[in-house]
């Protein structure tokens, strides 16, 4: 048993990963909030927006505070699988170079892998990097390479249509939370964006953030002490499933959007995979919140992210995903009893 204040200590450091971030990132407290959830859930992050609203400042804060080697990929049309495992060049003395690429460079050290506009990248290279998300692991070199403590941060950008790839749904299920990065409608927010030079120089921003406030070689022992540590009554495994349920049958659960038929709606509701990781990141939730056993408030937190885009719609309806996914979330919360 891990004793209480090294459990305090750790959520010392959750909130410090929080903290440091928004020095760097303003008006997005709630993204921050659920980034945070996901690295120590143990999950990996997509996140998409508008061109400009700061997905690749917000993911680079995160990658500065949180300890361990960095890589960083740019997302392109003509990026292939190999290029993601080796990289090939011609040295001083006019011969061949094969050295590891950006997944193999740090060997078992890399703890954040950054993927810049994931959705420019060919099919091919998103499903290779679909195994090293979900095994942290890859073959090359006749070998197999592993990199137990990586954590995939990827942005996608969702104005652009041209030479881009709609990531597959296996892909997208990979992530732990899809999140989506708006621009902040308060005012004073907006004017310091636009009016203080601070804001307008990306690398002095995240020198603010402070380097590895937390050790990301330690994220997977701390993820899985919280995962035993936060204990789901009988009355909250009922609640999950009956969410589970709903996502399957709406309409039997009394969901109803206007101008959708529920009965045509579902293709394919959330799987054991996701439902799995709605359940961890709820633990994070009550354990962020100093509890031990989870409450209804802790599922409703992270369900819109952890679950939103592990709903599958028929062809019909796939098309309005945008406008529907949301809705169907919300009016799952409300029809579910909680207890």
């Amino acid at each position: 048993m891990i004793a209480d204040e090294q459990h305090e200590d750790w959520r010392q450091a959750a909130q410090a990963v929080s903290e440091n971030v928004a020095r760097a990132v303003i008006g997005q407290e709630e993204l921050i909030r659920l980034i945070t959830i996901a690295l120590f859930a143990r999950g990996h992050v997509l996140l998409e927006g508008d061109v400009g609203v700061g997905k690749t400042t917000v993911l680079r804060a995160f990658a500065r505070v949180v300890g361990g080697n960095f890589e960083r990929v740019e997302g392109t049309i003509d990026l292939m699988p190999g290029d993601l495992v080796y990289h090939t060049y011609v040295n001083e003395e006019g011969q061949p170079r094969i050295d590891p690429g950006p997944l193999l460079h740090h060997g078992e050290s890399l703890t954040t892998f950054f993927f810049n506009e994931i959705n420019r990248a060919r099919p091919q290279v998103q499903s290779l990097l679909l195994r090293a998300m979900a095994e942290r692991s890859v073959s090359a070199f006749n070998r197999e390479h592993s990199f137990p403590h990586m954590t995939v941060f990827a942005d996608r950008n969702k104005v652009e249509k041209e030479e881009t790839f709609e990531l597959a749904s296996a892909a997208r299920d990979r992530f732990l939370f899809e999140l989506t990065m708006t621009t902040p409608v308060d005012d004073a927010v907006r004017g310091s964006l636009i009016f203080d030079p601070a804001f307008h120089d990306v690398e002095a921003l995240l020198q603010q953030c402070t380097a590895a406030c937390c050790q990301g070689n330690q994220l997977n022992d701390i993820g899985a002490a919280i995962q035993q540590r936060v204990e789901a009554s009988p009355s909250m495994e009922k609640y999950a499933l009956e969410i589970w349920r709903a996502t399957e049958d709406p309409g039997r659960s009394g969901v109803a959007i206007e101008g959708v038929d529920m009965q045509r709606l579902i293709l394919a509701g959330a799987s054991p995979r996701g439902m799995s990781a709605l359940m961890r990141a709820a633990r994070v939730v009550a354990w962020m919140a100093g509890r031990d056993y989870l409450i209804p408030e802790d599922l409703q937190t992270v369900l819109p992210s952890a679950l939103g885009h592990r709903i599958f719609f028929t062809p019909v309806y796939e098309l309005r995903r945008a406008d529907i996914a949301p809705l169907l979330i919300e009016q799952i919360m409300q029809a579910v009893a909680s207890p």
